[in-house]
């Protein structure tokens, strides 16, 4: 089954950010990745989620400031089987495939 997307234009070069998210707590084996995939498509972010070997998820998001705060604002609630304890933001530099696609995706 493919999921058709509408297209959406990106924003102007200048107008986009990118950040690195560390989420801890209870978020391994509750579909956080998942959960991150799907608000990442809700508000037109790029990127990517990843679980780490000491028990949190790192995500990487590119988009606008506007778009990231409100993915951000997903990634503290979380799934509903999750309890995110904890969401470290940092500013980071954006990942040249990222700039090009709107395409987000679960890493192994």
């Amino acid at each position: 089954m493919f999921l058709s997307r509408k297209p959406v234009k990106w924003p102007r070069m200048e107008d986009r950010t990118a950040r690195q998210y560390l989420i801890s707590g209870r978020v391994q084996g509750v579909g956080y990745r998942a959960f991150a995939a799907h608000a990442a498509r809700q508000v037109n972010v790029a990127g990517w989620v990843r679980n780490l070997a000491d028990g949190r998820v790192e995500v990487h998001a590119a988009g606008t400031r506007g778009q990231l705060d409100s993915f951000e604002g997903w990634l503290r609630k979380g799934p509903r089987f999750a309890d995110v304890r904890s969401v470290q933001a940092t500013e980071a530099v954006p990942e040249t495939i990222l700039l090009d696609t709107l395409e987000f995706y679960i890493r192994s």
